[in-house]
């Protein structure tokens, strides 16, 4: 077969990624989509991805921060798709135009593989592509989706789900891990390490986004003796904070103490001491260079830099190092 000939072949037969634009379009995880699959590569080889844009609806498109939007076609395009992106949608209480829902309903049923990122989930929970799988979104809008979507299993901590046919990214920059995650199982780790190292990224992230979530901001407080409680105790996490002794001096009997504090703030006593002291370690990391490990765990009330690697592990899927190597003084000095 004449090489020009064999060329064409290799270039019709690699994989076609087809990222969704739209007006209001999450203009950093479209860039995420474009930056893994649209640059040309060619120390990967002419079975590289191909890729397009598919604009949704009739322009002018604008994306955030006001670029203007020109695709390769529309909904077409979905017809040969091997991969569909969906980027952040225009908002989780935006209604999803039924042409687009169709054409991935055709698309998913020739084969087609779907992949959301961030709040893009929504595209796909309206179309009912996850009933009874599990699925991700940015921590944020987990609650929301679990809510409207109760058949879906939704895991929030994780950085991405890969359920086969259906693919989907927490927020933002997990995009980025879920993009290299799909290179990695379509042309193997090396292919995802070079893509990875042109980014200036980790080809894989331990942990999940359970280690960005902030601690909910407790409810208004219900009184002064409680209120004081809570300013003390977050000044004192390594005192004595059992149940008992808190409630003696709320002056509360336990089974009060115990109610009124899961009203005020939304958690058990044990769960939201467990997080504060946490939260002092995460600060002593970051401001105290070099404090060793055991003695950050002293301070934060743990008590044994094992007690405290458990809870980290449990709460935010990475341990106490890697949290300071990427959250520290140090990483935070370098970064």
């Amino acid at each position: 077969m004449p090489k020009l000939e064999r060329d064409r072949q290799q270039l019709t037969s690699a994989p076609l990624v087809v990222a969704l634009a739209y007006d209001q379009l999450c203009t950093f995880e479209f860039g995420v989509a474009h930056e893994v699959f649209g640059l040309e590569r060619p120390e990967m080889g002419p079975s590289w991805y191909r890729f397009k844009v598919a604009c949704i609806e009739q322009g002018p498109l604008t994306a955030a921060g006001g670029l203007q939007i020109v695709g390769d076609g529309g909904l077409e395009l979905l017809e040969q798709a091997d991969l569909i992106i969906i980027p952040g949608w225009r908002g989780i209480d935006a209604p999803v135009p039924k042409p687009l829902l169709q054409a991935l309903r055709i698309a998913h049923r020739r084969g087609a593989r779907l992949a959301s990122l961030c709040s893009g989930v929504f595209v796909l929970a309206a179309g009912d592509f996850l009933s009874g799988n599990r699925a991700t979104t940015h921590w944020r809008y987990t609650a929301a989706l679990s809510e409207r979507h109760p058949d879906i299993t939704v895991e929030p901590d994780v950085l991405y789900v890969d359920s086969g046919q259906i693919l989907t990214a927490a927020g933002s920059a997990a995009g980025i891990d879920l993009c290299l995650h799909i290179v990695r199982r379509d042309f193997g780790a090396q292919a995802a390490n070079t893509v990875a190292r042109r980014l200036v990224v980790p080809p894989h992230r331990d942990g999940g986004q359970a280690q960005f979530i902030p601690r909910p901001v407790p409810k208004p407080r219900e009184g002064a003796r409680l209120g004081a409680l809570l300013d003390w105790k977050g000044q004192n996490p390594a005192a004595d904070l059992s149940v008992a002794a808190l409630s003696r001096r709320a002056g509360m009997s336990t089974r009060t103490f115990q109610r009124r504090f899961e009203q005020t703030t939304g958690h058990a006593p044990g769960e939201y001491i467990i997080q504060t002291r946490i939260e002092r370690a995460q600060s002593l990391m970051e401001t105290g260079r070099n404090l060793p490990m055991d003695d950050v765990a002293e301070l934060s009330g743990f008590g044994s830099a094992e007690a405290m690697r458990h809870h980290f592990r449990k709460r935010a899927s990475i341990s106490p190092k890697v949290w300071r190597e990427r959250f520290g003084g140090d990483a935070l000095q370098t970064g």
